[in-house]
């Protein structure tokens, strides 16, 4: 697995980043591409959802680790 290294996302106007491996940023965008919705606005979803005890590269990660846990299950 590569390095994390910083993305950058906008989150309801805002430029934010992340640290993220290649690995998961390319299937964060393979999601968003499959779901038909901009990368930054399923960023802002997610960063929503987590409230305030992680990271929203933690939150990525464990939305991306579920998304294909479901399509396998």
């Amino acid at each position: 697995m590569s390095r994390p290294a910083k993305r950058s996302v906008t989150l309801r106007g805002h430029r934010t980043s992340v640290s993220l491996e290649d690995e998961f940023w390319f299937a964060f965008r393979h999601i968003a591409a499959e779901k038909n919705r901009p990368i930054n606005d399923l960023a802002a979803e997610i960063d929503t959802a987590r409230g305030i005890d992680g990271g929203l590269a933690s939150a990525i990660r464990l939305f991306v680790l579920k998304y294909y846990q479901e399509q396998s299950g």
